[in-house]
């Protein structure tokens, strides 16, 4: 069965003071203004919408791969299309309904697309990424590092109708759940004292779920989502899992696929927003400018990305994916 999200344009609407997360720096203030928000960039066409069909199964060409001229076809629609896999390496398969499925599905845009401000102007290091993902962007310098991975997370388990899995904790340690804001519970916020108050009736539209998200990313970020993960060794790399640093400002990536070769030894892609609030994105490798897969043997800290260097301990896995 073939199951589609479509974004729609209407966002969050409290007007609620930033506490210190996330990639925001901490004099950094966001304020909304009306209940309709339209999202930047949010797919328009048929094409452009997320699919999550089937199951991961290995395609024949990739059984069948050799040495290829450039792993990345310009021509592909989709994550799992838009990079073929290192020689000797295949995709490690997935059941169906998995995030890695979702992940792999994902449609992204045209190849050499730049990515894009939350204002719609061009992001000033252009250098760094070999895709982006159709996600939209709320507006406002909101959807950063920790926001993007909180909400493809949230996306995702929202399609699956797994509810009780989107919940986050605040920076202050209050946990702000959806099933409560679904029911009517909002967020009232007092100083660094957050509560629920019961506002309205129980709503599970997508245009709520907005809503929600887009006052998570408000009050969360790399400081809580840190807090809510555990180490993992990279042996064991999944899709969803990160690098985090958590920080006012801190910075996280994550992974997007996994890839493992006949040894075992595994193989990833790594994703981002960043700050100012961006698109989401593939990362390139430093170390190969022409292979933007990164490679569990070649794994060394500091471990270098693009835009930040991370530490021994970062690679962690949050609590949603298992804990």
């Amino acid at each position: 069965m073939r199951g589609t999200i479509r974004y729609m344009v209407i966002c969050g609407s409290l007007i609620l003071t930033v506490l210190s997360a996330g990639c925001k720096t901490g004099d950094q203030s966001v304020t909304y203004a009306g209940e309709q928000v339209p999202a930047a960039s949010a797919p328009q066409t048929e094409e452009e919408i997320i699919y999550l069909i089937g199951d991961d199964e290995v395609t024949e060409p990739e059984k069948s791969s050799g040495k290829r001229d450039s792993l990345i076809n310009p021509e592909g629609k989709t994550l799992e299309e838009r990079f073929f896999t290192p020689e000797g390496y295949t995709r490690i398969p997935k059941e169906m309904g998995s995030f890695q499925g979702y992940l792999r599905r994902y449609t992204m845009k045209p190849d050499q697309s730049p990515v894009l401000l939350y204002d719609g102007s061009e992001k000033q290091n252009q250098s760094a990424h070999a895709a982006v993902f159709s996600m939209p962007v709320f507006e406002g310098d909101l959807q950063q590092c920790a926001d993007s991975i909180i909400r493809i997370y949230s996306e995702y388990f929202w399609k699956m109708g797994d509810y009780d899995k989107i919940a986050f904790h605040l920076t202050n340690g209050f946990l702000m759940d959806y099933p409560a804001w679904k029911s009517g519970k909002r967020l009232v916020a007092d100083g660094n004292k957050t509560s629920w108050v019961s506002k309205s009736g129980s709503d599970d539209s997508y245009e709520t779920f907005l809503k929600y998200l887009r006052t998570v990313m408000i009050y969360a970020g790399t400081l809580s989502l840190n807090e809510e993960a555990v180490p993992v060794n990279v042996s064991d790399i999944q899709a969803g899992d990160m690098f985090i640093k958590g920080g006012s400002p801190g910075h996280c990536v994550m992974v997007a696929d996994v890839a493992q070769n006949r040894d075992g030894s595994r193989c990833f892609l790594l994703a981002q927003g960043y700050m100012p609030a961006q698109e989401f994105q593939i990362i390139k490798n430093p170390l190969h400018e022409d292979d933007p897969w990164y490679y569990a043997a070649e794994l060394n800290y500091p471990f270098v990305t693009p835009e930040y260097v991370f530490d021994e301990g970062s690679l962690k896995r949050w609590y949603g994916f298992g804990y």
